[in-house]
C-alpha cells in the first residue's frame, strides 16, 4: 500500500516546477531537493488516513486530494532547506547528496525554500474537495508549519544549543519542530475526507505520537547510525551542543520510550479505521523504532 501512495506522490513532484516562467536555477535548485529521495512520509500518511477514513472511495479520495499530500511535502523540504543552512544546523548532507547551499549557493537555496513553501498552498488549493474541509486543512496546514508549529520550533531548537533543557521542554520542541507537521498530515487526511470528529482526533492523536516517536528514533540514529544508512551527517547533534533524548535519558531508554510512543499511535487507530490503509498506518507504528536498530 505505501509503495502506491509512494509512486502517486512521486509521480506529482516529478511533473512540478516544471513552468517555463520560473527561473531555470530556482527550478533547477528547487526540483534537486525536492526529488532528492525520501520517504514521503507526510503525503502518503495524509493520503492513507483519507482512504481509511472512507474505504469505500480510496481510490477516489487519494486522487483527489494528491495535490494537497503533495503540498505538504513541499512545505517539507523547504524545512530542510531551510534547517541545512549555515546559519542554522549547517549540514552538508541531506538524503545523501550534498545541501542545497552546497549543490548551489546559499541565497539560491534560501529562495528555492522560499518558493517550495510559497507555492506548496497554490498545490493544495487545486484539491478536489469541498470548499469547507479544504479551507480548514489548508488553515491547519499554514499554523502547523508556522509561529506556533515547525518555525517556531525551529527557534527553540536554536535557543536550546549549549542549554540544559526539561523533558517538558524537549518534548515541546520536539512536538512543534517534528511533530507538527506530522500529526497535521494525519488530520488533514481526515478532514479531507470528511470524516467524523472522532476519526479526526483519533487521527491526530495517531500523527503525535508518531511524530514524538520519529523525533526520538531521528536522536538515536544519530549517535548509533552511520552517514550511508542515514542519508545525512550523524554526531551532529553532539557536536552542535543540542538536547537530545538520549542526552537527557540515555540511549535504551530512548529506545524504549520511542517504542511506547509507536504502540500509542497504533491504540489511536482501534475501532474507528478500516481497510488495508489502516492496516499499513498500523505497521508504519510498529516498524518506526526499528530505525533505531
Amino acid at each position: 500500500m505505501s509503495a502506491e501512495l509512494r509512486e502517486m506522490v512521486e509521480g506529482y513532484l516529478a511533473s512540478s516546477f516544471l513552468d517555463s516562467d520560473i527561473p531555470a536555477r530556482l527550478s533547477e535548485a528547487m526540483r534537486y531537493s525536492l526529488l532528492a529521495g525520501g520517504k514521503r512520509l507526510r503525503p502518503v500518511l495524509c493520503l492513507a488516513v483519507a482512504r481509511a477514513c472512507a474505504p469505500e472511495r480510496a481510490d477516489e479520495l487519494a486522487r483527489a486530494i494528491l495535490p494537497f499530500a503533495a503540498g505538504l511535502e513541499m512545505i517539507h523540504t523547504y524545512s530542510l532547506i531551510h534547517d541545512d543552512l549555515p546559519s542554522m544546523d549547517d549540514d552538508d548532507l541531506r538524503r545523501g547528496k550534498p545541501t542545497c547551499h552546497k549543490a548551489f549557493d546559499e541565497a539560491t537555496a534560501i529562495l528555492a525554500g522560499d518558493a517550495l513553501l510559497t507555492n506548496a498552498f497554490s498545490h493544495m488549493a487545486k484539491a478536489d474537495v469541498p470548499a469547507q474541509p479544504l479551507l480548514e486543512a489548508v488553515r491547519l496546514t499554514a499554523e502547523a508549519a508556522g509561529a506556533a508549529g515547525m518555525v517556531g520550533g525551529q527557534v527553540l531548537d536554536l535557543a536550546g544549543e549549549g542549554q540544559k533543557l526539561s523533558l517538558e521542554e524537549l518534548r515541546v520542541l520536539n512536538a512543534k519542530k517534528t511533530g507538527a507537521l506530522l500529526f497535521n498530515a494525519c488530520e488533514c487526511g481526515a478532514v479531507l475526507a470528511g470524516a467524523s470528529p472522532a476519526m479526526r482526533e483519533a487521527a491526530r492523536t495517531y500523527g503525535a505520537e508518531l511524530g514524538i516517536a520519529f523525533q526520538i528514533t531521528d536522536d538515536i540514529l544519530d549517535v548509533v547510525g552511520d552517514e550511508a544508512t542515514v542519508g545525512k551527517e550523524v554526531r551532529h547533534d553532539a557536536e552542535s551542543d543540542k538536547a537530545t533524548w538520549p542526552s537527557l535519558i540515555g540511549l535504551e531508554a530512548s529506545i524504549d520510550l520511542a517504542r511506547k510512543h509507536c504502540s500509542a499511535a497504533e491504540a489511536a487507530l482501534e475501532g474507528l479505521f478500516s481497510g488495508p490503509d489502516a492496516e499499513f498506518l498500523r505497521e508504519t507504528a510498529r516498524k518506526l523504532v526499528n530505525r533505531t536498530h
